[in-house]
């Protein structure tokens, strides 16, 4: 039986080894894989598992740190820019490329986060967020952590449903290909 435990604060030290670990994830699924599995759409709303990194890559330059950094500032007004994805400037750019880019995202993010030295009240600190309202500095930080897992298993079940038809009568025991 598993305990509903409620966590009401994510610290840095709690969300270094998710934010951390992310980039060799991402890098040990990803890489060795062809074209095929990297550009599959599970449906046709669906990211493949290479925008999906895109996607990791645009948060790491327009979102986390930039909006702690708000969070955080003196000034009266602290709204957070809204996030304007890019259009698909990585196209053609090989996976080896692009994963490092994002690991070297990725550690610089985590060098500012740690050099905040943030104190407990730091993480009550507040900011506009253009479509949700006030936030704290502690839900943006969970929310990271959180983002960094959903879209490892955003494509993770990518990967698995390339293979729906493949498995044969084995489907009705891959629950992944339900989801």
């Amino acid at each position: 039986m598993t305990e509903n435990v409620e966590v009401t604060l994510v610290r840095v030290e709690d969300a270094l080894p998710v934010l951390s670990a992310t980039p060799a994830v991402l890098r040990s699924l990803l890489e060795p894989l062809s074209a095929e599995w990297l550009e599959f759409h599970e449906d046709a709303q669906a990211w493949s598992p290479r925008r999906v990194l895109v996607h990791f890559i645009q948060n790491e330059i327009a979102n986390w740190i930039p909006r702690a950094k708000v969070a955080l500032s003196a000034g009266e007004e602290r709204k957070f820019v809204p996030y304007q994805p890019q259009a698909e400037q990585d196209d053609g750019i090989d996976m080896r490329e692009l994963l490092s880019k994002f690991a070297a995202l990725r550690k610089d993010n985590l060098t500012a986060l740690r050099d905040f030295h943030l104190k407990e009240e730091d993480y009550l600190r507040t900011a506009e967020h253009p479509s949700l309202g006030i936030v704290t500095l502690g839900q943006l930080l969970a929310t990271w952590v959180v983002h960094d897992l959903n879209h490892i298993h955003q494509i993770v079940k990518s990967l698995a449903k390339r293979n729906t038809a493949a498995v044969g009568p084995w489907k009705q025991y891959l629950g992944i290909l339900e989801i």
